[in-house]
């Protein structure tokens, strides 16, 4: 285990893209999310390409239909390590 070496971020994922990828590991697609969430289709469509922001309120709702944390789509890129040591 001494040569165990922390992988390394390789590409920034933005808002937006972080919903998407979530959405489709869960099997979703933007018109069954938007089924589970009542938030319009086209809305998610706007939010996943970074058009429109996601907002507190629509990330909770966001989260709890995709089973993950609402932190995970609001802060994609968030290293919390990183933040410990600054």
């Amino acid at each position: 285990m001494k040569d165990y070496q922390k992988a390394k971020k390789r590409i920034e994922v933005s808002v937006g893209e972080s919903v998407r990828i979530i959405r489709e590991l869960q099997g979703f697609s933007q018109n069954r999310l938007s089924e589970l969430t009542g938030i319009p289709q086209s809305t998610l469509s706007a939010i996943e390409n970074d058009r429109v922001k996601l907002g507190v309120e629509r990330a909770k709702v966001l989260a709890r239909a995709l089973n993950c944390h609402p932190a995970v789509l609001v802060f994609p890129g968030w290293d919390v390590e990183e933040e410990a040591a600054a």
